[in-house]
């Protein structure tokens, strides 16, 4: 609408100059050379109006002639730019589809066509990444780090290099040089805060991790968390050193951390040693209601060093109420009560454990109350220990693949911080290379001795049966000589660990080698060579 109101002012306009210039005529006379020309004002300026026109075209003419060189030469180079991204998204498409043939073709292409580009320059290194040219790709990298706007990429690159090659101080350095010039590059700080903790330097990844919160690079909780476990690292280093800085530490840590279990171990264990009981009992009564833990269980006993055992007990039933008697409370009245040589109280204890999810731990400790009663050596503790030995593992310090009996704060595999975390390890099974053969063999069943072992019952003998004596052993043989003395006589060969069978089941009151009668057992009959073997398995009389 406005260019029609322009049109219709400036058609207004040259119609008013047309009459005002036939109300006005006039003579226009110009001389030139010795000629005079004379004519009308209008006809003058008609005759102005051509020749500027003319004069505009002439000069447009002149000037596209004189510009026709460089609209060639952009022209070129437009199509040139063209091809060469054409060639760049090519080439990225076939990094993408792990092509290294076609990916270098086309990252040549675009190199020779783009110049020094930085993403033809990222192209022609993960093209010689895909296709195992390493030194290629260094090169790559090596120009982009020479060049101001892809530095921190060309860095990025060389640092993956540097890790493949295993020259981590190397990498350290180039992961530092792009952490100054961009504190912002997420891969960078981490990298720096890894290589400090790989050197034990915690002041400066506490440095480092702060620097990350404030930038906003970590996330608040997680950098709390991080900080909590290097000022316990830190406080596990200085405990012998500088206990007042290690406590300070370990408080600060606990703050930060309340479920973190290594730092209240160590506040509760130096603020024991200042006589500051009720101070440490708090620290290490919250760790333990947020999470039980054994450490915990240990420290929180040994707060008084001169209680006796019935202190101690008195002090593990305390965390069994804390805890509405978790297993990890159970495990510390049952040691405490162990070594009070309250042996009823132990069994007691562990009893639920033990019928229900019952671990190694369980088995060894029910053993050791054995031992302790008993002496070492008895029926009752190698049937628990039997039992330990295929019984499921107890939870433990756990870091990609590594189980540990103590907390650390770094990953010794991968490096990485706060990576132990306590969980029950997986159980792995390896086969070894007889496991074909045998799993071709029907598997003897064997006697359960997942349950608590009883003592020896007679079962009533019903009414118009008799029992049936075991029958003498056979006389030897013709040409057999008697073992001399000592020699133990040859016969079959069974685990002393392993449950005896008894007319009534498993007999685990009496030690193996007890002076009194015992069963004959008759060797099994050998079954053929191409025949498994049959074992037949004890039973209960009922």
């Amino acid at each position: 609408m406005w260019r029609a109101l322009a049109f219709l002012a400036l058609l207004a306009i040259a119609a008013y100059a047309a009459v005002w210039l036939a109300d006005h005529p006039g003579v226009v006379t110009v001389t030139w050379g010795g000629y005079e020309v004379a004519t009308s004002l209008a006809a003058g300026l008609v005759g102005v109006l051509v020749l500027a026109v003319v004069l505009g075209f002439a000069w447009a003419f002149a000037r596209g002639v004189l510009r026709l060189p460089r609209q060639l030469s952009r022209s070129g180079r437009e199509r040139r730019r063209a091809r060469g991204y054409s060639a760049l998204s090519r080439g990225m498409v076939a990094v993408g589809s792990g092509d290294p043939v076609a990916a270098l073709r086309h990252a040549g292409e675009a190199e020779r066509l783009l110049g020094r580009e930085p993403l033809a320059l990222l192209l022609t290194a993960q093209a010689a990444q895909i296709s195992g040219d390493r030194a290629g790709a260094e090169r790559a990298f090596r120009r982009m780090a020479d060049d101001p706007e892809t530095r921190v990429l060309g860095l990025r690159g060389l640092f993956v290099e540097a890790r493949r090659q295993g020259d981590e101080a190397t990498a350290r350095a180039y992961a530092a040089e792009a952490a100054h010039l961009a504190p912002s590059v997420s891969w960078a700080n981490e990298a720096v805060l890894e290589a400090q903790c790989a050197d034990r330097d915690w002041n400066g990844a506490l440095d480092t991790v702060s620097r990350r919160a404030s930038l906003g690079i970590a996330d608040k909780a997680a950098a709390r968390r991080q900080r909590a476990v290097l000022l316990t690292a830190s406080a596990q280093e200085r405990e012998a050193g500088d206990p007042e800085r290690a406590l300070a530490q370990a408080m600060e840590a606990v703050k930060l951390a309340p479920d973190l279990v290594p730092a209240a171990v160590v506040a509760g264990r130096l603020l024991s040693r200042r006589a500051e009981l009720k101070k440490a009992a708090r620290v290490v009564e919250a760790a333990w209601k947020a999470g039980p833990h054994p450490d915990l269980a240990r420290v929180y006993l040994d707060l008084r060093p001169g209680d006796s055992s019935r202190d101690r007990l008195a002090r593990a039933e305390t965390l069994a109420r804390l805890s509405s008697w978790h297993p990890e409370a159970r495990f510390a009245i049952a040691r405490a009560a162990l070594e009070a040589r309250e042996f009823a109280r132990a069994r007691d204890v562990l009893a639920p454990l033990v019928a229900e999810s019952p671990t190694r731990r369980a088995y060894l400790l029910m053993a050791e109350i054995e031992e302790a009663e008993h002496g070492r050596g008895s029926g009752r503790a190698r049937e628990w220990l039997a039992r330990a030995a295929r019984a499921p593992r107890d939870p433990a310090w756990c870091a990609d693949g590594i189980v540990s009996e103590r907390w650390a704060p770094i990953s010794p595999v991968s490096g990485r911080l706060d990576a132990f975390v306590w969980q029950t390890p997986p159980d792995l099974i390896t086969r070894g290379p007889d496991a074909a053969d045998a799993s071709e063999e029907p598997e003897a069943e064997e006697p359960d001795v997942l349950a608590a072992p009883e003592p020896t019952r007679t079962a009533p003998m019903p009414a118009g049966e008799t029992r049936t004596p075991a029958p003498p052993p056979a006389p030897p043989r013709t040409g057999e000589t008697k073992p001399p003395a000592g020699e133990a006589k040859p016969g079959p060969v069974t685990d002393a660990k392993a449950p005896r069978p008894h007319g009534n089941g498993l007999d685990t009151s009496a030690p193996p080698f007890a002076a009194t009668a015992t069963p004959v057992v008759l060797p099994q009959p050998k079954p053929p060579e191409d025949e498994a073997p049959f074992v037949e398995r004890p039973r209960r009389v009922v």
